[in-house]
């Protein structure tokens, strides 16, 4: 932490909820940077790097990932907390794990799971990576998962259906009970927002798939785009999308940070549990929900649905469907820690099988599975 006095509802590690397993306090370090470092050593992080955001990995080397992603949302994250005066490494390990329960291809490969899974409870991606955290990485003799503090693992779960969250004891209970999550973790969601929608502006423009003339349409793009011509005429053209995206993200954090000082100066917050039981605090002002909106719907009809990034979604649903199908018909296929939990839970260890792989790794076991050896 930096030496910046935290607000006093500000999430403390001196007075966290702890971990599910006890252990000692560590040395030299706060119980949150201990959870941060846990989850950048663990395999489902490192394997972040080959996993989609929009475009497949091996489709260019520039486009970003799940990990540059969520690197980009805690630095994002790291720079909200700190003029709030909460609790930066709190809100970096959150952003450094939000996704670590994502499938291979993006959204596509979500989905695609989740409707192969519907008749065994679903598959949501937040509590999937709860799950990861809890008790899929396996590195330490005394717990399973990455024992991570409660404060952690309730920003890690940002949505959860209420079926689930009964399940889940005390980490689910405000699901249950109407009531809301640290602000460093109202923080982190918002800082994800901020990186995915400014990202896959650039890689759009990158790509091909999306135009500057189109982009010019969006109010939010436009008025940015705008300035950054007339104060530098005759910029070449990628310069001119890197300018014009750093001064929307810089538009959107200095919003979000003030509409968030004035929702928590409306309120007597002298605690986190204050905190949870308010209404959301951390949120944009009403103008920049309504340029925010415009942006999302620019991209879900411009970009999302182009027809090139959908060929590459049903390409995407067919090997997660099919790889589903092979290993709940055969479960001899599974490798054997997937087959040992299988004897339990088959279709869940499937989908753990599943939503662990990399992009490349699901194609090269599908080509394995499905492709005809030529002589």
């Amino acid at each position: 932490m930096s030496n910046i006095a935290l607000a006093a509802y500000a999430a403390s590690p001196q007075r966290s909820r702890g971990r599910k397993v006890y252990e000692e306090a560590p040395l030299g370090r706060s119980e949150f940077q201990r959870d941060r470092d846990r989850i950048i050593h663990s395999s489902a992080f490192r394997r972040l790097e080959y996993k989609t955001q929009v475009f497949v990995n091996h489709e260019g080397d520039l486009f970003r990932t799940r990990l540059t992603h969520s690197i980009e949302v805690a630095q994002i994250g790291r720079s909200i907390a700190r003029r709030l005066a909460l609790n930066e490494d709190l809100v970096e390990a959150i952003s450094l794990a939000h996704d670590l329960g994502h499938t291979p291809f993006g959204h596509a490969g979500q989905d695609a799971l989740n409707t192969c899974m519907r008749d065994y409870g679903g598959f949501e991606h937040n509590l999937q990576s709860l799950r990861v955290v809890d008790v899929l990485e396996e590195r330490y003799a005394s717990f399973d998962g990455l024992n991570l503090c409660f404060e952690t693992r309730e920003g890690i779960l940002k949505h959860c259906s209420l079926e689930n969250a009964a399940g889940l004891g005390e980490v689910g209970e405000r699901f249950l009970n109407g009531r809301r999550p640290s602000l460093e973790a109202q923080i982190a969601n918002l800082a994800d927002e901020v990186a995915y929608n400014n990202h896959d502006v650039d890689d759009g423009l990158r790509s091909g798939l999306i135009t500057l003339e189109q982009m010019a349409s969006v109010r939010l793009f436009a008025g940015h785009l705008e300035e950054v011509r007339k104060s530098h005429p005759g910029l070449d053209e990628r310069r001119v999308v890197h300018e014009t995206i750093r001064r929307m993200i810089n538009t959107l954090v200095s919003d979000l940070i003030m509409q968030t000082e004035s929702n928590i100066g409306a309120h007597s917050l002298h605690n986190i549990e204050d905190v949870r039981n308010a209404p959301a605090l951390a949120a944009f002002s009403p103008r920049m929900q309504e340029l925010n909106r415009e942006l999302k719907v620019f991209l879900h009809g411009q970009l999302y649905r182009h027809y090139r990034v959908m060929r590459m979604s049903s390409k995407a649903q067919r090997i997660i469907t099919e790889l589903f199908q092979a290993f709940m018909g055969d479960r001899r296929l599974l490798p054997p820690q997937f087959l040992r939990a299988a004897e339990l839970e088959h279709a869940r260890s499937v989908a753990d099988y599943i939503a662990g792989m990399t992009d490349r790794y699901a194609i090269r076991e599908h080509r394995r599975l499905f492709a005809v050896e030529e002589n």
